[in-house]
């Protein structure tokens, strides 16, 4: 059985920015990130996941991450959310 490799999308609600990151274990990854072990996110939390895509490979998921983190994937990301962004 495929273990997946996960890309996920976190929205701070103090300030309502993204942060865009890669794991094999999503539930653990969130744990860590709103306990503070995460140096880039522990001022930011409490953090809610809001969007996450499977991958079969890392190099899928890494690419999948980069290009989230390009302009065009930041625009991607906010169309996928229009509804939730806007209430």
């Amino acid at each position: 059985m495929a273990t997946y490799c996960y890309v996920y999308v976190l929205r701070s609600e103090k300030d309502g920015q993204f942060y865009v990151g890669l794991t094999r274990n999503l539930p653990a990854r969130l744990q860590a990130h709103n306990s503070g072990q995460v140096p880039s996110t522990k001022k930011r939390v409490p953090l809610e996941l809001v969007y996450w895509e499977g991958c079969l490979n890392e190099s899928d998921a890494a690419q999948r991450e980069k290009y989230l983190k390009t302009a065009w994937g930041k625009r991607y990301i906010k169309g996928r959310l229009r509804r939730y962004l806007t209430g």
